[in-house]
């Protein structure tokens, strides 16, 4: 079996990008609910690097992996601070 490694540029775009448009316009896209990733992935995501953050967050929530994106968060948080 091949070992998979994630791509750290999109795990760190996706617990700091926020939402450019619509309802939740401003929130990290890791806090967007289930529900919104549901629906923006039955409308299609928008390609480039906003898509894939929101692939991701979407593929991560809905497979029951948030802590992943909490680990990531904290980390980014840890990063910021000891600067």
């Amino acid at each position: 079996m091949e070992n998979i490694v994630p791509d750290k540029e999109v795990l760190i775009n996706a617990v700091t990008l926020k939402m450019p448009f619509g309802k939740y316009k401003g929130t990290l896209l890791c806090d967007l609910p289930v529900y919104y990733l549901e629906w923006l992935h039955n409308k299609g995501f928008p390609a480039g690097k906003l898509g894939m953050a929101l692939s991701t967050v979407f593929e991560i929530k809905t497979n029951g992996v948030t802590g992943l994106l909490l680990q990531v968060k904290q980390y980014v948080q840890q990063q910021k601070s000891d600067r």
